[in-house]
């Protein structure tokens, strides 16, 4: 069984994803850190943001790989080689992801990518799953929150990794990065029209991650 689970920057889809999975023993594909990895590569490259076709062939070349699987989680994410677990969170890198990922040439490269390593009985988020990637999944959630509070869940993420916050900066970015996701001419980031929507503001991860199990009980 395929579930997708899509939404916005800081709506919670990578906890509750992977809390999902581990409750049922499915796997679990970030896509997000899929796109993060190739705007990381291409920042380390030189490579010019805006120059889409460099970005392609970097997307259709780069080897992606998940390593280190404990009970279907992928701990870590290797592009051509190297790790890049902890690189794909740098600010610069949430700074230019959008950019990047709105390139049709990348999109279409990372599509095949995920197709090919989503396998059965997986737990998939991104921003295009259930209206791209798995159009015919069983079950499609979108998780949103308010501008606000997905800024706050982002800068206490950031936080946990050391760096210095400027929550303000934090929630102008999430609606930058709000603005190019569901206004990009390729896989924009919207509902599907068959997916169920969850808002998640005044939801605690584990009560959200209640409601998904239920929702895929029905579903199965």
């Amino acid at each position: 069984m395929i579930v997708a689970i899509d939404g916005p920057a800081g709506s919670g889809k990578s906890t509750v994803a992977k809390r999902v999975a581990q409750q049922l023993k499915y796997n679990y594909l970030d896509t997000g850190a899929m796109y993060r990895a190739i705007t990381y590569e291409a920042l380390k490259n030189d490579i010019d943001i805006e120059n889409s076709d460099a970005l392609t062939h970097l997307a259709r070349s780069a080897k992606l790989e998940f390593r280190n699987e404990h009970m279907g989680i992928y701990s870590d994410i290797f592009i051509n080689g190297q790790r890049v677990t902890d690189e794909i969170r740098l600010p610069e890198v949430d700074a230019n992801v959008s950019a990047v990922s709105k390139v049709a040439g990348v999109r279409k490269a990372m599509v095949r990518k995920q197709r090919q390593l989503a396998g059965n009985d997986v737990i998939i988020e991104g921003r295009d799953i259930g209206t791209v990637v798995f159009p015919d999944a069983k079950l499609k959630v979108f998780l949103t929150a308010g501008a606000s509070e997905r800024a706050r869940r982002r800068a206490l993420q950031l936080e946990s990794t050391g760096e210095k916050i400027d929550s303000l900066q934090v929630q102008k970015e999430i609606i930058r990065r709000d603005q190019i996701d569901s206004n990009r001419e390729n896989s924009p980031l919207v509902k599907a029209v068959d997916a169920v929507e969850l808002e998640t503001t005044d939801k605690d991860i584990e009560q959200v991650v209640r409601e998904i199990l239920l929702l895929i009980k029905n579903a199965l």
